[in-house]
């Protein structure tokens, strides 16, 4: 089990740079799984949400850990390897935690009218991931996706703030797929 100092990627740039690419084609194709590997952090961190942290994170990019994630063990791998500072949802570019620990989803940045870019990503860890139920629809899918979300009236406000709103990234393991803004969510 890696501690704060261990977990990290083997091999920095080549890991990062892949990772960066599996994160990017997954906000490219809403529902695709990606496989991701080359970090560990500790409990309960995954292994896809480890690596979106060192890929994704930086000094400059403060981080929200949810109830659950919010552990000496866990911020200090964060603060050792990606060195980026811990913040509460309203100032968070990123959050990590179990779905029902971020919410509620109101406290979140949604971008402002100029700069709708300014906003949080979640990185919500699930229990499973598959390309199987709720049915995904727009930019990205050239008809209809699926994939294993939580019920939830969430996807359905957010979308309705478009061009605001919050990007979802969900991880299970060493597996990640990716729900932007634009992507419109059916339960069924």
């Amino acid at each position: 089990m890696p501690d704060g100092l261990t977990g990290g990627f083997a091999d920095a740039p080549v890991m990062a740079a892949r990772a960066f690419r599996a994160a990017l084609d997954a906000m490219a194709r809403p529902g695709r799984l990606h496989r991701v590997e080359g970090a560990e952090a500790p409990a309960p961190v995954s292994v896809a949400a480890a690596v979106l942290l060192l890929t994704l994170c930086d000094r400059e990019t403060p981080l929200y850990l949810a109830p659950g994630h919010d552990g000496p063990e866990v911020r200090d791998w964060v603060a050792f390897h990606t060195g980026a500072p811990l913040a509460g949802r309203e100032e968070a570019v990123f959050a990590l935690g179990r779905w029902e620990a971020l919410a509620p989803f109101e406290g979140y940045r949604i971008g402002t009218p100029d700069y709708p870019d300014r906003s949080v990503t979640l990185i919500a860890e699930l229990d499973s991931l598959s390309e199987e139920g709720a049915r995904l629809t727009g930019p990205g899918i050239r008809t209809e996706a699926r994939l294993s979300l939580p019920r939830s009236v969430e996807f359905r406000r957010n979308r309705a703030l478009f061009p605001l709103g919050r990007d979802m990234i969900f991880t299970c393991g060493d597996t990640l797929a990716a729900l932007p803004r634009t992507t419109i969510v059916e339960d069924l």
